[in-house]
C-alpha cells in the first residue's frame, strides 16, 4: 500500500501526489482535500535587493529615455544653415578639432525695447562683433581671438547663393567678409589667411547671449579694475560681482574704455566665455531640468552652425572652451606686429609656428606679446 493512501480507502491513490522517482522527491498533495486541513495561500516573501534592482533599473531606463529625447530636440533646434562643403580651396586638417566661434550683431527676434535694454541699436543685417578659433585637441584646448579689424586679403571664393566663383577681393578687414557675404566666406578669409583647417562653425546673436546668461542666474565675474563705456551701456565698478544677461553683452562689447581698444576688450571676452562656461557646466545645471532646459533653449534658438555640428559636437565645443582656463588651457590673441591703413597685421612668423603648432596638435608656446 502507498504511504499517499487514504487509510480508510485502501484502494484509494491521491491523484495530486506523485510517487518519488530517479531520486527525486514526490510531489505532496494539494491541502484542505479529502478532509485535510484548510488551504493556507502562499505569500512570497519579497527580497530587498531585488525592489532596489528594480528601482535602479527604471531610473537608468527613464534616464536613457529622457537623455535621447534631449539630444533630438536640441539637435532639431540647432540652425544648420552653414555649408562648409561649398568652401573652396581648403587646407587639409590637421590633428584636433578647430570651431571658428562668431558672435555677431544680430538683433533678429528682439523687441524695441530689449534693443534699448540691451544697447544694441537698430542698425539692419548683422556683423560679426567677435570671432574666436577653439582648438580642442590632445594637448589641450587653445582660444585663439582674432581682432575684427585684422588686415587680411579676402581670396575668391563661392558664392553662398549664387554659387559662382568670386574674387578675390583684395585686402581689407576681416569682419568685412562676413558682411560681403556671410559664414562660408568668413571661414574661407580664415583658413586663406592661416593655413588652418576649420572643422566646425558657431553663432550666436545678442539676444541668445544675453538669455543664456539670465537662464543660469548670472555669470560671477571679478574685475580688476572697473569702466565705463556708454555706447555699449557698461558701468562696471572693481571687484566681485555677478552679471545679469544686459550687464554680461555690454561687458563683452566694451572697446571705447581700453587703451587697446578691440585687443582689450578680445581678453575680456574670453575670460567672460570660459567663466560662463565653467558656470554652466555643473551639476547643479546639468541635472536640473528646470535650469537645463530653459538654458539650451535661450543658447539654441538664435545658434547657427554648420551642417555636420550635432548636440555632441557642440558640448564637445562648450567643455572644451571651460578647460581653456585650466592648467592645460591656453587663450590669446592673434600674434600682431604693427598696422596698415589702421587695420591689425598678423605677425606672420608667428603665425606659421601657431599653425604649425596647432596641426599637430602640440602645445602652443606661441606668445601674443609683442
Amino acid at each position: 500500500m502507498n504511504s499517499r493512501s487514504d487509510s480508510r480507502y485502501p484502494d484509494f491513490q491521491d491523484p495530486a501526489y506523485a510517487p518519488p522517482r530517479d531520486g527525486h522527491p514526490g510531489v505532496p498533495p494539494q491541502q484542505g482535500g479529502h478532509g485535510g486541513p484548510p488551504e493556507v495561500p502562499y505569500r512570497r516573501r519579497r527580497r530587498p535587493g531585488r525592489t532596489v534592482k528594480r528601482v535602479l533599473v527604471t531610473l537608468v531606463v527613464v534616464l536613457l529615455v529622457a537623455s535621447v529625447a534631449t539630444y533630438f530636440w536640441a539637435d532639431s533646434k540647432m540652425r544648420k544653415e552653414v555649408d562648409l562643403s561649398q568652401v573652396i580651396d581648403r587646407p587639409e586638417a590637421g590633428d584636433g578639432t578647430n570651431y571658428l566661434i562668431v558672435g555677431s550683431d544680430s538683433r533678429e527676434g528682439m523687441s524695441d525695447q530689449q534693443k534699448k535694454d540691451l544697447h544694441t541699436g537698430s542698425a539692419d543685417g548683422k556683423r560679426t562683433d567677435s570671432m574666436m578659433i577653439l582648438h580642442d585637441g590632445a594637448s589641450g584646448p587653445t582660444l585663439i581671438s582674432l581682432p575684427r579689424d585684422s588686415n587680411v586679403t579676402i581670396p575668391k571664393f563661392r558664392g553662398s547663393e549664387s554659387g559662382e566663383i568670386k574674387g578675390p577681393l583684395g585686402d581689407n578687414k576681416l569682419n568685412a567678409a562676413y558682411s560681403i557675404d556671410g559664414p562660408q566666406l568668413l571661414v574661407r578669409t580664415v583658413e586663406a589667411n592661416t593655413g588652418l583647417h576649420i572643422d566646425h562653425y558657431a553663432e550666436i546673436g545678442f539676444s541668445g547671449f544675453a538669455g543664456i546668461v539670465d537662464a543660469i542666474g548670472g555669470v560671477e565675474m571679478n574685475l580688476d579694475k572697473g569702466f565705463k563705456d556708454k555706447q555699449a551701456g557698461a558701468d562696471f565698478e572693481a571687484g566681485q560681482q555677478t552679471m545679469n544677461g544686459q550687464q554680461a553683452l555690454a561687458f563683452v562689447r566694451s572697446r571705447h574704455a581700453f587703451a587697446a581698444s578691440d585687443l582689450d576688450r578680445t581678453k575680456n571676452q574670453q575670460k567672460f566665455l570660459s567663466s560662463l562656461a565653467g558656470q554652466t557646466a555643473t551639476p547643479s545645471t546639468l541635472l536640473n531640468p528646470f535650469t537645463l532646459y530653459p538654458t539650451m533653449g535661450a543658447g539654441l534658438d538664435t545658434l547657427i552652425v554648420d551642417k555636420d555640428m550635432n548636440p555632441y559636437l557642440l558640448a564637445k565645443m562648450f567643455f572644451a572652451m571651460k578647460d581653456v582656463t585650466s592648467s592645460g588651457g591656453k587663450s590669446m590673441n592673434m600674434p600682431t606686429a604693427g598696422s596698415v591703413g589702421g587695420n591689425l597685421q598678423w605677425d606672420q612668423a608667428k603665425l606659421k609656428e601657431l599653425v604649425q603648432q596647432l596641426k599637430n596638435d602640440e602645445p602652443v608656446t606661441v606668445s601674443d606679446s609683442p
